[in-house]
């Protein structure tokens, strides 16, 4: 039986807006000049993540998924896709405006599996940065025409932020992270991407990116809805857990440790994504080296384990 935790390598992907964070701050070996994604732990066939030890060494973690259903509790006659993306963002410049469409416009009309319901925890913001959440739009009429007419001081909502912050954008709610900041995001595991507005920018070649503003209109919650998160703290031995958000495609926690704690998984798998600091986690007689920068997946073929050090996680799991 499998007992090691799921060790990953992230998948970088080259952005308009990407930068240099991902190897000044977590020391990545980066490939692109403006590098704005680490897939870290990813299924998703644009971009799945690769093992890095044990039995698994060298398989994508989509290929686990599908051969190796046991690891996550996955009943055998189960094709759905793996449900959730954990990805690394430096927006190095303010990323486009845009909305994600829910399960049903996905399926039907894009052809992915998922809709897209992601959540933020922010890492490190400069001064002065601040989210796109929301518009100010009280019917879809008027929010068409704010659109139409390029009104967009008038039409988004804009809010600052700093490093420990944590934003949960269901789909259906217009967003964009802004520039300075890098957050590490919880989504289910879909690419669909609707832009509303990209500050008309262009490419190297002088091309503006494509908009999508008939799908956005279809998809974005009007008027838009501030979620209530009702987080919680709970303190065992070494480690603080505060529970970010529990809604209906993901949990996500938020963990400090300070010292050694034995746990138990409480999910079908976790996926774990530490985010300061350094440490060790054992499950069985094994100990594993851990630090800020790696990610990995607590299968479930184990029970138990312990982590011990000083540091920050972020932790998931589907609901």
């Amino acid at each position: 039986m499998y007992k090691e935790p799921i060790f990953l390598q992230p998948i970088f992907q080259e952005r308009i807006w990407g930068g240099q964070k991902l190897h000044s701050e977590f020391h990545y070996t980066i490939p692109y000049e403006k590098t704005g994604e680490a897939w870290a732990i990813s299924a998703h066939e644009n971009g799945p993540s690769q093992i890095i030890n044990g039995e698994l060494k060298g398989k994508t973690l989509l290929e686990a998924w599908n051969e190796n259903g046991e690891l996550f509790n996955k009943s055998v006659d189960n094709s759905e896709a793996y449900p959730l993306l954990i990805k690394i963002l430096d927006a190095d410049d303010n990323l486009s405006v845009q909305v994600h469409p829910d399960d049903q416009y996905a399926r039907e009309v894009a052809n992915e599996a998922y809709g897209k319901t992601e959540c933020w925890y922010v890492l490190s913001a400069e001064e002065g940065a601040e989210l796109i959440i929301g518009h100010h739009a009280q019917t879809r009429e008027e929010l068409e025409q704010l659109i139409d007419q390029g009104k967009w001081d008038a039409l988004l909502r804009r809010v600052p932020v700093k490093a420990g912050d944590f934003v949960y954008v269901p789909s259906g709610t217009i967003h964009a992270i802004g520039k300075g900041i890098v957050i590490l995001e919880t989504q289910q595991s879909s690419d669909i991407t609707y832009r509303v507005y990209d500050y008309d920018r262009t490419d190297a070649a002088g091309n503006t990116r494509e908009l999508h503003l008939k799908q956005a209109k279809e998809v974005t919650t009007v008027p838009h809805e501030t979620p209530s998160l009702n987080q919680t703290v709970l303190n065992k031995d070494g480690l603080k857990e505060t529970q970010l958000v529990e809604e209906k495609y993901f949990t996500v926690y938020h963990w400090e440790l300070e010292g050694e704690v034995s746990l138990e998984r409480h999910a079908d798998f976790l996926q774990v994504s530490m985010v300061a600091g350094e440490g060790t986690i054992t499950t069985g007689e094994k100990t594993y080296t851990i630090k800020k920068g790696d990610h990995f997946i607590i299968p479930a073929t184990i029970d138990s384990y312990q982590l011990k050090g000083n540091g920050e996680f972020i932790v998931s799991h589907p609901s």
